[in-house]
């Protein structure tokens, strides 16, 4: 599978409770599209929010956040890391 890079903007005020929700909601349907969240970050001064994900495409992701209520503005590829 592939990895995934997704960000979210306009989210400015977020709390790590928050940010956890949003997270946990993915999670409850991530297995629907066969997408994995790794991990979140955000940065409630900017309103950006970053997920890492394994999933299929890039279009699984998008559709996991959409069902779960906050669709990402960008999502791109992670071809490689170091």
């Amino acid at each position: 599978m592939a990895r995934f890079m997704d960000i979210h903007r306009g989210m400015r005020g977020i709390t790590a409770d928050q940010l956890m929700a949003a997270h946990q909601a993915d999670l409850a349907i991530e297995q629907e599209e066969s997408v994995h969240f790794e991990h979140a970050w955000a940065d409630p001064e900017s309103g950006t929010v970053y997920c890492l994900s394994e999933a299929p495409s890039a279009d699984a992701v998008q559709r996991v956040h959409e069902r779960a209520g906050h669709r990402a503005d960008e999502v791109h590829p992670v071809p490689f890391e170091v």
